[in-house]
């Protein structure tokens, strides 16, 4: 599928009526595991976002993150719901956004006490960057009666066990190895994990409903956690419609250059017909394309192919160096696939299909530039091979 919307993720059924409650028309969509999303809008917008449950967990989180992940190929993964302060920085009622997530479960035991080993995960710049934006325009809450909630910044510690105390040895522990750590849950490592296996965006929204203190119990916390969930409830949808806004303005700056370059490929050939035009290190004749500056007469079906082939090299190249993501490197190599099949084909209609599956990948590498200036002869090359 493509990019076009946001997936929404909850532990709990109030936070996930919390985010419906945000949308419109919202459709069931059964995985073929069996796991139900509901696909809907955002209130008022054209963000489109599936929303789904994920029950308690880290590893229940990762595995339902990561099926959304395949099924929806989303711009971006948002995990939203409540969590326990662990400081007084962050007030009951304000909204958390992770700068980075602790799995905080990680250590050794020895002689001399237990050994932190924590895994960590940096939320991506991007979804950093907007949500930063947005905490500062801080237009984004439903309800400001009273104290208007903040948006905070900062690690979020998770774990495996519900956090109620402050005596504990564990609570100790946290609070000595984990001192930056605004809030405490048990469902960010699993999302992170799942994002950073499948190159998904991920962020962590939380709503302050409690202080990890011995009172989750109380009637004090049952009254702030649905305040909670529903102002990170608020929060994430926002950024949501930020995130598709930012993609439509991308896919629009990549649709400009791709006509830019159409215009640039059509002067070529116009320029090009019955003469020698500069292909990298060698040049096109006719239909004819050559490696080297000598025009000796060379098959244009197999210089074009290896060139293909030099191609899937630096694509191979981009993508080990994390300039291309896991599913943008995957559906390059089938476009750039069907156009090496076409290239070695003699018939009329191979020079159509081969130019088509191109233009398609250069769609793909749009944010390459160098990706995209490789390209952009082997193109014309397979215009000329009819």
């Amino acid at each position: 599928m493509p990019k076009d919307l946001v997936v929404i993720l909850t532990a709990l059924n109030l936070e996930y009526q919390a985010v419906r409650r945000k949308l419109s028309g919202a459709q069931v969509h059964r995985h073929k595991r069996g796991t139900l999303f509901e696909v809907g809008t955002v209130r008022d917008t054209s963000c489109r976002v599936a929303l789904g449950l994920t029950n308690k967990g880290n590893h229940s989180a990762a595995v339902i993150a990561e099926r959304a992940v395949q099924e929806f190929s989303p711009v971006a993964v948002l995990f939203v719901g409540v969590a326990g302060a662990l400081w007084d920085t962050a007030r009951l009622g304000d909204v958390v956004m992770a700068t980075h997530v602790y799995a905080y479960h990680g250590g050794t035991s020895e002689d001399d006490g237990l050994k932190s080993r924590p895994r960590v995960w940096e939320t991506a710049h991007g979804i950093s960057q907007l949500g930063s934006h947005l905490a500062r325009v801080n237009d984004w809450a439903d309800d400001t009666a009273g104290r208007a909630p903040q948006v905070r910044f900062g690690a979020i510690a998770a774990g495996e066990i519900v956090q109620n105390s402050t005596i504990s040895a564990e609570a100790r522990w946290i609070r000595q190895h984990y001192n930056d750590a605004l809030a405490i849950e048990m469902e960010a490592a699993g999302v992170a994990q799942a994002g950073h296996l499948n190159g998904a965006p991920v962020a962590i929204i939380r709503g302050i409903s409690d202080r990890a203190d011995g009172t989750k119990t109380s009637a004090k916390d049952r009254n702030w956690q649905p305040r909670a969930a529903a102002n990170a409830a608020a929060f994430a949808t926002r950024l949501a419609v930020e995130l598709m806004r930012e993609q439509e303005r991308t896919a629009m700056s990549g649709e400009d250059r791709a006509r830019s370059e159409d215009r640039l490929e059509d002067h070529v050939r116009n320029t090009a017909y019955n003469s020698t035009v500069g292909i990298m290190a060698g040049s096109v004749r006719g239909s004819s394309v050559h490696l080297d500056a000598d025009p000796k007469v060379t098959d244009a079906t197999t210089d074009l192919a290896t060139e293909l082939d030099a191609f899937q090299g630096m694509l191979s190249r981009h993508h080990t160096e994390g300039a291309l993501d896991g599913d943008t490197y995957r559906e390059a190599l089938v476009e750039l696939g069907l156009a090496r099949h076409a290239a070695r084909e003699n018939a009329p209609e191979s020079a159509k299909r081969a130019t088509i599956a191109l233009k398609r990948l250069r769609g793909l590498i749009a944010d390459s530039p160098e990706l995209v200036a490789r390209l952009a002869p082997l193109v014309v090359a397979a215009g000329g091979l009819s």
